[in-house]
């Protein structure tokens, strides 16, 4: 059995294998007929069945160093939600409607399609790259919590220069405005991506008579504020995400 689990083709069999749920998954498609829908079903159950086989034969050659493994204690993990995403198949929704069952069956599935993370062992690159970010982790998260203090200080002055504003072609009353604090923190966090920033920045613009005072006027320094924003979120915040990997 050590020689089988450890032998080149039954390496090659799983990575085949995870390839082939990789596209099983990706075959799903709107309005698909139901013969479609048992197909996906069944070959669910042979990828589930064959992963579960794989786990407990390496657990059986390596006993309890199996978990002291990386890659076996995610592999195992990955294994335990596929086997409790197929149990939820097997329960009646009409009891447990109330509970989010739907929501925690369609997380599980994704997480199935981070076992095509396996394929890196096999790849001494990606594995070089893997190693690099993981040293980087510790001062990255700090560069992260820098930046979510940019944020914040960007909301408060935000909020004090544009809370009246309740309507443009970016700002709605409901969800983009800067009412708040929370608003205006997720609002920022957006358009941190470069999503529609200068459309935002000429609904925060308008002046005095295109504009009705206390609904869709902007100040005059908008312009400053938003390009200031840009400029420290997405060049020298990314550089320094860059420099710190590097």
């Amino acid at each position: 059995m050590w020689k089988f689990v450890e032998s080149k083709p039954f390496e090659l069999f799983i990575m085949l294998f995870i390839i082939l749920n990789m596209l099983q998954m990706a075959a799903d498609y709107e309005g698909a007929p139901q013969s479609m829908l048992d197909f996906l079903r069944i070959t669910n159950y042979i990828f589930t069945v064959v992963f579960c086989a794989e786990a407990l034969l390496k657990m059986i050659v390596y006993r309890w160093t199996y978990f002291q493994t990386a890659w076996n204690k995610f592999d195992f993990f990955v294994v335990c939600a596929s086997l409790f995403d197929l149990s939820l198949e097997f329960v009646d929704t009409e009891d447990m409607k109330d509970l989010p069952i739907g929501n925690v069956a369609k997380v599980l599935r994704v997480l199935r399609v981070s076992r095509v993370l396996r394929l890196a062992q096999s790849s001494k690159e990606i594995q070089a790259l893997l190693q690099t970010i993981n040293m980087s982790v510790s001062s990255l998260m700090n560069v992260f919590g820098l930046l979510l203090l940019i944020l914040f200080m960007f909301a408060v002055l935000g909020v004090f220069f544009f809370n009246e504003l309740r309507s443009g072609e970016v700002i709605d009353p409901k969800y983009k405005n800067f009412k708040n604090f929370g608003s205006a923190y997720l609002l920022l966090f957006a358009i941190s991506t470069g999503e529609d920033w200068n459309k935002l920045m000429y609904d925060c613009v308008d002046t005095m008579p295109d504009c009705t005072k206390g609904e869709t006027c902007g100040v005059g320094m908008a312009p400053v504020y938003y390009i200031s924003f840009i400029f420290v979120i997405s060049h020298v915040m990314l550089n320094l995400f860059i420099l710190v990997i590097i």
